[in-house]
């Protein structure tokens, strides 16, 4: 079976290390996907998917797409979204969004990921949890309840989750949490982002801006 993936080299390292069944071929984005033709599936894991120009391509394209959905995106049948963010990619069971055919779980039970269909929703399940979890850890550390270093191993015990709010945020990337909360927030009060994980955003973007 042969994949192409437009993806960055932590996507790729986790989305291919335990798989060398497959045969993979990398490209840098998915404008290179028209000329790989005899693929089975494509998978464009860097979030700048232009979908419309993926419907010629007549078999599954699957697009990290944790914030836009498919309806939003306008997406043709066979365009699917998953969450690509980093560390979800190793997981053995991948939330997907989408017209999920005998075409598209072929695929997936050569790759060995279980699929949960969800709805075209953003954020997922897990994804909007996560973000939930972080945003409430934020507003505990305004209130002064206790540290980061603290809040995260009350976490990890507490629920056995891998990661504590904060070590996620590191992960994932805090920018990440912030625009998914953001968009949330449309649909209810409950996602505002927290006052001090925007300032961090801003922090760290205003850091990025200072390297160049």
């Amino acid at each position: 079976m042969l994949i192409v993936v437009a993806a960055s080299d932590e996507q790729w390292e986790e989305l291919v290390k335990a798989r060398p069944q497959i045969e993979w071929k990398r490209v840098h984005s998915g404008n290179e996907f028209a000329n790989n033709k005899t693929a089975d599936a494509y998978f464009d894991l860097t979030g700048k998917s232009i979908s419309q120009q993926y419907a010629p391509l007549k078999k599954p394209v699957i697009i990290n797409s944790v914030i836009e959905t498919l309806q939003e995106l306008n997406a043709p049948e066979n365009i699917l979204r998953i969450n690509g963010w980093p560390g979800f990619l190793q997981r053995p069971g991948w939330e997907i969004a989408g017209t999920v055919d005998e075409q598209t779980r072929s695929v997936f039970e050569e790759l060995g990921v279980r699929l949960h269909v969800v709805a075209d929703e953003p954020g997922f399940i897990a994804a909007r949890i996560i973000a939930m979890i972080v945003n409430e850890a934020y507003l505990a550390l305004e209130d002064e309840v206790s540290s980061k270093g603290e809040i995260d191993t009350a976490m990890k015990l507490g629920t056995n989750y891998p990661f504590g709010p904060f070590e996620w945020s590191v992960v994932i990337g805090i920018e990440n949490i912030s625009a998914l909360l953001e968009k949330l927030n449309k649909e209810g009060s409950r996602y505002k982002p927290a006052d001090l994980l925007l300032k961090e955003v801003n922090k760290k973007q205003h850091e990025s801006y200072s390297e160049y």
